[in-house]
């Protein structure tokens, strides 16, 4: 039944692909989608749209809050921040709890200079110097290569920009993830981070709970037929119609609302204590659209139980690796100033696995555990008192080491 269920998948996967938003007989009515500078530029903050280029061709966009209209301290230095979203997201993320509670604008408030990144695959870092998204070979990529070249890319454009030597970083999932990556095979970018905040680390993952992923795992988490068939290709790309629809689910009407969140199951375990009226704005850029060889690295990593490179297979390993098991990642190489941050009811970054980091990571300044029982994997971006409980304690750190 699991091997069927993925073979659905990959139908599903391939019928969004072959969705042609511009057929001459499709008739809905597309919303204009803002962009994050778009957004920014809605509630009077400036706005940049910047384009990385990674060591491996990879084009990605960054966007930039320089200064804050509230303070105008447009001349006057402003320290850097990196914040990066998680698997299916986009900087858009960070954005939609407006200017009152969103991490991004909060941290402008403060006198910060914002950046917002952007994995490649996602909506806004969709071209490469040399391939086009429709070559296999683009989505060819898991969360290591996010980890080993998009990361450094973005930072060491900011510092080019800035004239900063370091900046602080926050991830939330996948951006812990990709980080820990970074911080393990490309030690020598510890000393560009001044802080770095963890919120709901993904990085062992033995005691995930999230049904939806456990159930794909057991086909899709270890080499073999079910990996192979969804592999280096595009997951829920963005794409107009389904957009369109989606959009429709998740309006303010009571039906389709009901159905927006049982459609958000297989993105999060629960509404818990989301804002549940960003849910609309949430569905105009989300999914964002992923390689499955993300997905597929997150459940190799629940079915080893360890923090490893991405496994092809015996064969292929040897090639790529010289051993016939991917090799672990060095996670004691991690120097940044370091703060984590679990929530109880987080079914994709379980406490328990949390727990094991602290006696790998030399420079763990604290492990912050979230006292609200029902604070999940999605809280730590859009809860209600997100502001209150996340970002006014990552942000206060940050001014702590700036001395503002």
């Amino acid at each position: 039944m699991l091997k069927v269920s993925v073979v659905i998948l990959a139908l599903i996967n391939f019928t969004v692909l072959a969705l042609d938003p511009y057929d001459p007989y499709i008739d809905i009515p597309f919303k204009r989608v803002k962009t994050s500078a778009q957004r920014i530029e809605s509630f009077g903050y400036p706005a940049e749209t910047h384009e990385v280029e990674t060591e491996d061709g990879y084009l990605l966009n960054m966007f930039r809050i320089p200064y804050s209209p509230n303070l105008d301290n447009a001349k006057s230095p402003r320290p850097a921040v990196l914040i990066q979203h998680g698997l299916f997201s986009c900087s858009d993320c960070f954005l939609l709890n407006g200017p009152d509670n969103a991490l991004a604008y909060n941290y402008a408030d403060a006198g910060y200079d914002v950046w917002l990144g952007n994995a490649r695959g996602n909506i806004y870092s969709r071209n490469h110097t040399k391939m086009s998204t429709k070559h296999p070979y683009y989505w060819a990529f898991s969360w290591h290569e996010i980890g080993a070249y998009d990361l450094p890319a973005m930072i060491d454009y900011i510092l080019a920009t800035t004239g900063e030597k370091a900046v602080h970083y926050v991830g939330h999932s996948q951006g812990c993830t990709t980080f820990f990556v970074m911080g393990a095979t490309r030690p020598e970018y510890n000393d560009k981070i001044k802080t770095a905040h963890m919120l709901a680390p993904p990085i062992f993952m033995g005691n995930t709970t999230f049904d939806v992923f456990i159930s794909l795992a057991t086909v899709m988490g270890s080499p073999g037929l079910g990996a192979e068939l969804m592999q280096n290709q595009v997951f829920l790309p963005m794409n107009p119609v389904i957009q369109r629809l989606l959009d429709m689910a998740c309006s303010n009407d009571p039906h389709f609302f009901s159905f927006c969140k049982i459609v958000g199951r297989w993105w999060s375990e629960d509404v818990g204590n989301l804002n549940v009226t960003l849910l609309p704005q949430v569905a105009e850029t989300h999914p964002a659209g992923i390689s499955t060889n993300q997905g597929i690295h997150f459940m190799q990593s629940y079915v080893s139980n360890e923090f490893r490179q991405y496994d092809w297979g015996p064969k292929k390993n040897r090639a790529r690796y010289g051993t016939d098991v991917p090799p672990s990642y060095d996670i004691t190489k991690i120097t940044s100033k370091m703060y984590l941050y679990s929530g109880l009811a987080d079914e994709s970054a379980n406490v328990k696995d949390i727990a094991r980091l602290p006696e790998l990571l030399p420079n763990l300044q604290e492990l912050y555990e979230i006292e609200n029982e029902t604070w999940g994997h999605l809280d730590f971006i859009f809860a209600t008192q997100v502001r209150e409980i996340i970002n006014d304690k990552v942000i206060a750190i940050s001014k702590l080491h700036d001395n503002l």
